[in-house]
């Protein structure tokens, strides 16, 4: 019986190795190695006890005794040191079934397209970049968000090689093709529109070129000759359908309209494009550009609304990766899937796109406060018995705690990203009718820009006009202040309003003027201390104020104009384009601060969200004329989805079109749903 229980022993410890190697491949964690070696040590096991069980060990044995169990046992541990030798050769096979399995290390690297490692990135005494450290896979769409000067275009120029780290590492995947748009275009004055697109699909056009002259060739050839030919386009043409290269043209033609670059634009010279038109052809070049990773630095800027909508449903499809850094947040709403929070130098990481984050970010926060809080609470407690007790009778115990304070980690404070507390002061009081216009028109010299434009603007309405770049939203501004004659029809002012402007080239700024002084009202005494806490609300403190205006950053002058806005004190405040420049932060106060500001808002923007979140009423410039809609961004949506003519309305449009007029009630009715069930409910019997 004790042979029989050290074999017993033996097998049943080999049969848990066993169990655990294919539990292990199961789950993709054992390599052929470890599987060897779980081998070799049952062997060993199994050869020491053999000798030890060799027939009774002295002992006889019948047909039903010692000897027949380990010939039953034997055959038993042959069967399962068969059963792992089966599993070196399946050991990296996947399992198949339903539920995903993790990557081993390897694969993960192989899935990793690029991986940071403690960048690091000084401008001045403070690093800009202090040990960031990220990774970006394969196919990942990463939102990259932070205040201004955070250092995102920096950290985006450090990944595609523009710029160098002053310590880390960037460890990129074989083969890597990583496409960058910079904020600053760069491109050949000489070339035409089209030919600067299309150079982004130069190796393309290289092998339909190749492809046409290896068939030429091998109408020539015959024999080995042609077929090595053959062999060779073959690989080409396998080449070209896996890249839809056989439409290019098309490509082309769709990025340019999609980025509101027209067809009679597309033979200029690239010199002669202005800069919001040479900034969309950058953008075009690089999509068309085929790459693994894309760096996107502000896409949208210089984009109109239909541009933007395009560019939005153009990068969610893309199977390559995407990192993106833009303030319009439908665009990382609906694009994103990571998002990187770049803040104090470093990087913090969140999953799915920018809504998703702000709610986790608030979730982590309270946490953090909690834990920092408690510390704080802990460490005051602590300090508190030190300084009590450290020269009484309780002095070791004071020492102790003394200790204690000296080997605690310390936890971070909270990571706040605080946004300016932005407030425009209480309007005075107007008429309920603040501006009455009529037949408005205007031209310059060409097609009416618009025309028999009437609509009233009552007091405390917030109203945001949208369109296309060139419709002439930034002209009706103009007519609207007074600053621009219209060609026809006529702008009436409701009794005691007050108009404050703000322009989106900040032409009220001067460069060589102090920060102080840019925001001091023309016609009224502005104390200094109150001019400091106005610049405070807009988040413009410190040394900032004295500042001269040319020397802040593109964020800062916004906030120092919005502030001078503030200054005027206007009941009817006209905005054009006022969160250029701003960052998220600042874009979400200032919406805010309009919200609850009593007075009324005509404004111009092309960010989505923004409109949606102040406007009340909009003017939507169309290809067709002007629309008025009562309702924010969402109802425009909305209404464009009902309107937009489907497949069978189409078909139906040339029967409804022959339809009379004149008033037939039965033409008119919408036509019946259909039901679900074609039997009939017990309460309509």
């Amino acid at each position: 019986m004790r042979i029989s229980s050290k074999c017993a022993s033996t097998c049943s410890s080999h049969r848990e190795l066993v169990s655990l190697c294919k539990c292990n491949i199961g789950r993709r964690l054992t390599s052929a190695s470890q599987v060897a070696k779980a081998e070799s040590m049952v062997s060993h096991r199994l050869d020491g006890n053999s000798v030890r069980a060799s027939c009774g060990d002295g002992k006889p044995g019948g047909a039903s005794g010692p000897c027949s169990r380990r010939s039953r046992l034997s055959h038993r541990m042959r069967s399962e040191e068969s059963d792992a030798a089966s599993l070196r050769g399946s050991s990296m096979r996947p399992v198949a079934g339903p539920v995903p399995l993790p990557l081993d290390v390897s694969q993960r690297r192989e899935a990793m397209l690029l991986r940071i490692e403690g960048i690091t990135k000084h401008f001045s005494q403070e690093p800009v970049l202090a040990g960031v450290s990220a990774g970006v896979r394969r196919g990942a769409k990463i939102a990259l968000v932070g205040p201004n000067g955070a250092g995102k275009s920096t950290l985006l120029r450090i990944m595609a090689g523009d710029e160098e780290a002053d310590r880390g590492t960037i460890e990129k995947a074989d083969g890597v093709d990583i496409r960058y748009l910079r904020q600053q275009p760069d491109l050949e004055p000489a070339r035409t529109v089209w030919d600067e697109a299309r150079s982004g699909l130069n190796h393309l056009y290289r092998l339909l070129e190749e492809a046409e002259s290896l068939a030429a060739e091998m109408a020539r050839e015959s024999g080995e000759r042609r077929s090595k030919l053959a062999e060779r386009y073959d690989r080409i043409h396998e080449q070209l359908l896996a890249e839809n290269a056989y439409h290019l043209d098309h490509r082309i033609e769709r990025v340019l309209h999609g980025l509101g670059i027209p067809e009679g634009h597309w033979r200029q010279r690239c010199g002669d494009l202005s800069g919001g038109q040479q900034r969309r052809l950058m953008l075009a070049k690089v999509l068309l550009s085929p790459a693994d990773l894309l760096l996107l630095d502000e896409p949208t800027n210089h984009l109109d609304l239909e541009a933007c909508q395009w560019l939005e449903s153009y990068l969610k499809p893309l199977t390559c990766a995407v990192l993106l850094v833009s303030h319009d947040r439908y665009l990382l709403d609906a694009v994103a899937e990571e998002t990187w929070e770049l803040f104090q130098g470093t990087v913090e990481c969140y999953t799915g796109n920018y809504t998703q984050y702000r709610k986790q970010k608030e979730e982590r926060l309270l946490v953090q406060r909690r834990t920092y809080e408690r510390q704080q609470e802990e460490i005051a407690r602590l300090e508190e018995f030190v300084r009590r007790h450290h020269y009484g009778q309780k002095h070791a115990q004071a020492e102790d705690r003394r200790k204690k304070l000296q080997r605690m980690e310390l936890v971070a404070p909270p990571r706040i990203i605080r946004s300016p507390a932005m407030k425009f002061s209480p309007p005075a009081h107007c008429g309920e009718i603040v501006l009455r216009v009529e037949k408005l028109g205007h031209h310059f010299g060409g097609p009416w820009l618009f025309e028999g434009l009437s609509f009233d603007v009552e007091r405390g309405e917030k109203w945001g006009i949208l369109g296309a770049n060139g419709t002439g939203k930034t002209t009706l501004l103009r007519c609207l202040t007074g600053e621009l004659e219209p060609a026809a029809g006529r702008v009436i002012r409701g009794t005691g309003v007050q108009l404050a402007f703000f322009d989106q080239q900040l032409s009220g700024l001067h460069g060589d003027e102090p920060v102080l002084e840019a925001v001091r009202p023309d016609d009224r005494d502005f104390p200094e201390k109150d001019r400091r806490e106005l610049l405070a609300r807009f988040g413009i403190t410190g040394d900032q104020v004295f500042q001269r205006v040319g020397r802040l950053s593109g964020g800062e002058r916004t906030r120092v104009a919005l502030a001078r806005l503030a200054a005027a004190e206007g009941n009817l405040l006209v905005l054009d384009e006022p969160t250029n420049q701003l960052d998220l932060w600042a874009r979400s106060a200032l919406e805010e601060a309009l919200r609850s500001y009593a007075g009324t808002v005509v404004f111009v923007s092309h960010d989505r969200y923004f409109v949606n979140q102040v406007a009340d009423r909009l003017l939507v410039f169309e290809t067709d004329g002007v629309r008025r809609i009562h309702g924010n961004y969402d109802t425009y949506r909305m209404m464009a989805a009902r309107e937009t003519p489907t497949t069978a309305e189409h078909e139906a449009a040339p029967n409804s079109s022959r339809q009379s007029p004149s008033g037939d009630r039965k033409a008119n009715k919408p036509a019946r749903r259909k039901r679900r069930f074609p039997y009939r409910k017990v309460e309509d019997l």
